[in-house]
């Protein structure tokens, strides 16, 4: 019964005529996002951030508008592809293996229209196991304190460091450099200044937008000047769109078990859609054998990697509202804009601002609807984005980044960051060093700080209070599984090489 209220109360605030129009919008330029290699959802969301500052949004409507486009961009990732045999985000790679072969084979139209399905089915079941598994989860996190919190955030580190790099050092590198941002400011115990260089406008901290703003999408702009603006082109000719009735007929279980892989992958601190379409293809590739011809361009080859990679997307969207800790890349950003709002997530959230969880969730049900009939009957749309050259994208990126920050905080040191955050973030990547990680411990450092100070405090400095309780002790485990494992597994989640001409 309380959860049919609550949908009510969803769809009391996702069907009024604004709060629809921002996520048709946030579909739309979503999927645009994704179809543009090289972008993806984190960046993309990224970009768009500023405009929820510039519009004046709520705290609802935001969430709404980049969820949105979280969505929108893990759909339209499969565009390029399938037609470019160009990954439009690492979660999309899989795709490539059966999508770009089936695009030659003359079949083009019926590889979009059936990604559009899997990736439909994938994040409906995703929106759904959030509506009915994230509730339950935030009751448990009512047994949280300072020491599981603790543990709970090293497990995010690590995880997240070690799927987001092939090199667990530079990981931790990465997760280092965020943690020594965070301690920037004014120290809230002693209220002395910290690493601040004796500069004023550092008193308050580094602001999470500035920080992500510059180390995505600036540093996206500089790749761009670096590329000297090279545009795309379109390399398998997109003919007549028509609904392959019996590929998806042929694939419907395919889609169910991805879905469901793909969800648990997301769920767990981390992992993301990454981790969720490989698994979802290695496992239908399993099943089906060598006879089942995958990477030859078989439906089921591109049925579940869509599924599987939306249905986690979903996923992450479930420890970022229940316990505060980000899923994956993009959830860390959204976990940003949260912060800014005076938004915790958390399990008072579901209690204190009912409106905004379950206005999200009915807005992602509704989203779904939206972006099925906007990739099946609108594809040859997407499809023209792709020619889009970089010296159109780079300025409107540029613009978007600089007043969308300059509006926000009104200084003009800030833009300086930002730009400062950018040169780093390009750095960063020149060498192989994961940004997430730094995002990450910009996000997540001041409050692992709280959380150790307090449990010191109740223990009066005894260090083995952390290992206090078995949820603390069991998310201590799994951090060190976390990250010492992919060093032995590695080979096994190497990323496979596209099919080439």
């Amino acid at each position: 019964m309380d959860l049919l209220s609550n949908l009510a109360l969803g769809f009391s605030v996702a069907l009024s005529p604004y709060t629809l129009f921002l996520a048709v919008c946030g579909c739309f330029l979503g999927t645009i996002i994704g179809a543009l290699p090289g972008l993806g959802p984190s960046n993309g969301v990224a970009i768009l951030i500023p405009i929820t500052f510039t519009l004046g949004l709520d705290a609802t409507s935001a969430l709404v508008l980049m969820t949105s486009v979280y969505y929108g961009a893990m759909y339209g990732g499969r565009i390029s592809s399938i037609l470019l045999n160009i990954p439009g985000d690492e979660p999309a790679l899989m795709t490539t293996l059966d999508g770009y072969p089936m695009a030659k084979a003359g079949r083009a139209g019926d590889a979009l229209v059936l990604s559009g399905v899997a990736s439909f089915v994938g994040a409906l079941l995703a929106t759904l196991g959030l509506m009915l598994l994230a509730p339950s989860l935030a009751r448990v996190a009512f047994l949280f304190g300072p020491a599981e919190y603790f543990a709970l955030y090293l497990l995010a580190f690590c995880t997240l460091g070690g799927m987001a790099s092939n090199n667990q050092a530079k990981s931790a590198l990465a997760a280092c450099i965020g943690l020594g941002i965070s301690m920037i400011g004014v120290d809230n115990s002693s209220g002395l200044p910290r690493l601040t260089g004796g500069s004023l406008h550092l008193m308050d901290g580094i602001d999470f937008l500035v920080a992500i703003v510059g180390l995505f999408a600036v540093a996206e702009v500089f790749f761009f000047i670096e590329s000297h603006g090279k545009g795309s082109s379109i390399g398998v000719k997109l003919d007549k769109v028509r609904i392959p009735w019996k590929d998806i007929m042929a694939t419907k279980w395919t889609m169910l078990r991805s879905s469901g892989v793909g969800f648990i992958a997301g769920i767990l601190p981390g992992a993301g859609a990454s981790l969720g379409s490989f698994l979802a293809y290695m496992t239908e590739k399993s099943i089906a054998g060598e006879k089942g011809g995958f990477g030859t361009g078989v439906p089921k080859g591109i049925a579940a990697p869509e599924a599987g990679n939306n249905a986690a997307a979903g996923g992450a969207l479930v420890p970022m509202l229940t316990l505060g800790v980000p899923g994956s890349g993009t959830t860390a950003v959204l976990l940003a804009l949260l912060m800014t709002l005076n938004i915790t997530p958390g399990p008072t959230l579901f209690t204190d601002r009912p409106e905004v969880v379950w206005g999200l969730i009915a807005s992602l049900l509704i989203a779904n609807v939206v972006l099925l009939l906007m990739n099946v009957p609108m594809v040859k749309i997407f499809v023209k984005i792709l020619m889009v050259p970089a010296w159109v994208l780079l300025p409107g990126v540029t613009m978007i980044s600089f007043v969308g920050i300059y509006s926000l905080s009104g200084s003009y040191f800030d833009l300086i960051l930002m730009v400062g955050f950018g040169v780093l973030g390009y750095f960063l990547r020149k060498l192989d060093i994961p940004t997430v990680p730094v995002i990450l411990g910009i996000l997540l450092g001041g409050k692992m700080e709280d959380a150790l100070r307090r449990a010191m405090t109740l223990s009066d400095g005894d260090a083995m209070y952390l290992f206090s309780s078995p949820i603390a002790i069991g998310f201590w485990i799994a951090a060190v599984a976390g990250f010492v494992a992919p060093m032995f597994l590695r080979n096994i989640l190497k990323k496979p090489q596209a099919v080439t001409d």
